[in-house]
């Protein structure tokens, strides 16, 4: 009877065990999908339809913000420890990030066409390369360490902005370069300092953006001056908090022992 009863005991959890099993599989799904929106970014892109192109990056961005809420939430790594979802992160976000962006980039013009073209377009899959291969790329003070290769956005401003080639050239070859740098940028949902101030700012950024994507490609001037304010946020904070930190590390050197 002792026996039967710890068997039974044992076996009722299973369906829970299961059920969350299948809940961190489903993540692991979810965050796949992202895959599925970038080449669907390739693919419109290809097809000269960009505004369906950055609304797929959209829907990337969407599931890649969302997506790690969702597996600390069932705990996947426990659930299925054999399967490496940082991993499949990393090769989403290289196709949606990187791959996907630099083709439409080159596909709109925003890369110049001809053999420059090409370089500049395959320096940054390069640099982006490194990048996302770096180990200490995501700081245990939750920065991320280079430019954390946001080339959607990159190509998604220079899309909106209409300037100049020089321009485009300057702008992609300066973030490429910077992937290299090890300047610390705000991981905007974790940094600590101005956390309140960047996650307020970034939803109203969010809104804007989004907003824009179904005009493309017409551009409201205003809401796009609006985003582009954050980034301009964004980029100025994580160089001032970095100077900061990088100051307090030489003070603290400098300063005499005993």
């Amino acid at each position: 009877m002792g026996s039967t009863g710890t068997a039974g005991s044992l076996s009722r959890p299973l369906p829970l065990q299961r059920l969350l099993i299948a809940c961190a599989w489903g993540v692991h799904l979810y965050t796949a999908l992202g895959a599925a929106a970038g080449l669907l970014a390739i693919y419109f892109a290809a097809a000269s339809d960009f505004r369906a192109s950055f609304m797929a990056m959209g829907a990337a961005v969407f599931i890649d913000s969302s997506d790690g809420v969702l597996a600390r939430l069932v705990n996947v790594r426990q659930r299925v420890p054999w399967f490496d979802g940082s991993l499949l992160d990393n090769i989403v976000d290289y196709l949606t990030y990187t791959a996907a962006p630099v083709f439409l980039m080159l596909m709109a013009g925003i890369i110049p066409a001809g053999f420059g073209g090409l370089a500049l377009a395959c320096f940054v899959m390069l640099a982006s390369a490194y990048g996302f291969c770096r180990t200490d790329a995501k700081t245990e003070d939750n920065y991320f360490l280079g430019f954390p290769n946001y080339w959607n956005l990159i190509a998604f401003y220079l899309f909106c902005l209409r300037a100049s080639p020089m321009f485009n050239r300057t702008v992609l070859l300066a973030f490429a370069v910077m992937v290299f740098v090890p300047i610390k940028y705000i991981y905007p949902s974790r940094t600590e300092p101005l956390r309140p101030v960047t996650i307020a700012y970034g939803i109203a950024w969010a809104i804007v953006t989004i907003a824009m994507l179904p005009m493309l490609p017409e551009v409201n001037p205003i809401m796009l001056w609006a985003s582009l304010s954050f980034i301009a946020y964004y980029l100025a904070a994580s160089f001032i908090l970095d100077a900061r930190a990088w100051l307090a590390r030489a003070r603290k050197t400098a300063a005499p022992t005993g």
